[in-house]
């Protein structure tokens, strides 16, 4: 299971005492730092996405729900809110770490590419317990879960405006989370942090941050652009045809994308635990990460309308 606190990560690979140092250090930055799914720019996309495809009054009612939010860790716009998730869980990472130890789990299901099975994954898929609302569920819970129980709270009326609020903030984000194919998936080797790779123009770091982050820069400069070139690429029959399941079965979709692209296509290392990737690769991954989005665009689409409807 990944462990991204301070502390946590523990360096694997015993070499000369600097050079180890100077690996473990850059594998622990990029462990934490880059534990959430798709960067800032790929969850903006995937939001701007959903927004094309909402209903209009479902868009206003989370235009609503999104003008009350008072924490100020992101604007109140759709795009800027599907970061809102990572800012919530970091915001206190540095003081008594409550936000982090309590909601980074949710963030990710370790699905084992040699023995993936969902309830370990999940803990055992507990239900919440009695009178608790989703935002003050246990720690140990998995990015599945989390969506379905923050659906459930987000199409209840009797739920508060807050814990709605609450709900819409973490979907925005969670439905992103679960379309990244190292957010769904283990190498035992924490989602790819452990994996350093390199490529031709792109400074090597870990195969968890190539795919959250370095293969989504290739897709264009600006998130409100890659949406328009994304959107123009959806047809609407991959709307109707991606516009159903669940999340264990989107989890289950992105898994088999780890297993046969982001791991799968994996040159053989070229030292022990790394990898050089040839540009057949990159274009590759860039493809899987453009469709990765655009389901996520459509399936966040897709939850709030039924949801808030």
């Amino acid at each position: 299971m990944r462990t991204t606190g301070p502390g946590s990560f523990r360096c694997k690979h015993r070499i000369a005492a600097a050079t180890s140092s100077l690996i473990c250090l850059a594998s622990w930055l990029a462990a934490t730092d880059h534990a959430s799914a798709w960067g800032d720019q790929g969850h903006e996309i995937i939001g701007l996405i959903a927004d094309h495809y909402l209903d209009p009054a479902v868009r206003d009612k989370v235009d609503g729900l999104l003008a009350g939010d008072r924490s100020g860790l992101t604007s109140k716009d759709i795009a800027h809110e599907t970061t809102w998730a990572d800012r919530y869980r970091d915001s206190d990472r540095g003081a008594s770490r409550k936000h982090h130890l309590h909601t980074h789990n949710w963030h990710f299901v370790d699905l084992e590419l040699d023995g993936p099975d969902l309830a370990a994954a999940c803990f055992g898929r507990r239900a919440l317990p009695p009178g608790t609302v989703a935002s003050n569920g246990p720690a140990q819970a998995c990015v599945v879960d989390k969506i379905d129980e923050f659906t459930a709270e987000l199409a209840s009326p009797a739920a508060s405006t807050g814990e709605r609020r609450k709900a819409l903030q973490f979907l925005l984000h969670f439905v992103g989370d679960v379309h990244q194919p190292l957010h769904a998936s283990d190498d035992h080797d924490k989602g790819g942090n452990l994996k350093t790779v390199s490529a031709r123009g792109i400074p090597a770091n870990n195969l968890h941050h190539y795919w959250d982050t370095e293969f989504v820069i290739r897709l264009g400069a600006h998130p409100s652009s890659i949406a328009r070139l994304l959107i123009g690429r959806i047809s609407e029959e991959d709307r109707r045809k991606w516009s159903i399941g669940t999340a264990g079965e989107w989890a289950i979709e992105s898994f088999h994308v780890a297993g046969q692209h982001a791991y799968g296509l994996l040159p053989s290392p070229s030292s022990p635990g790394h990898y050089k990737l040839s540009p057949g690769y990159v274009n590759d991954a860039t493809e899987m990460t453009a469709e990765q989005l655009s389901k996520a665009g459509v399936r966040l689409a897709f939850v709030l309308n039924q949801a808030l409807r």
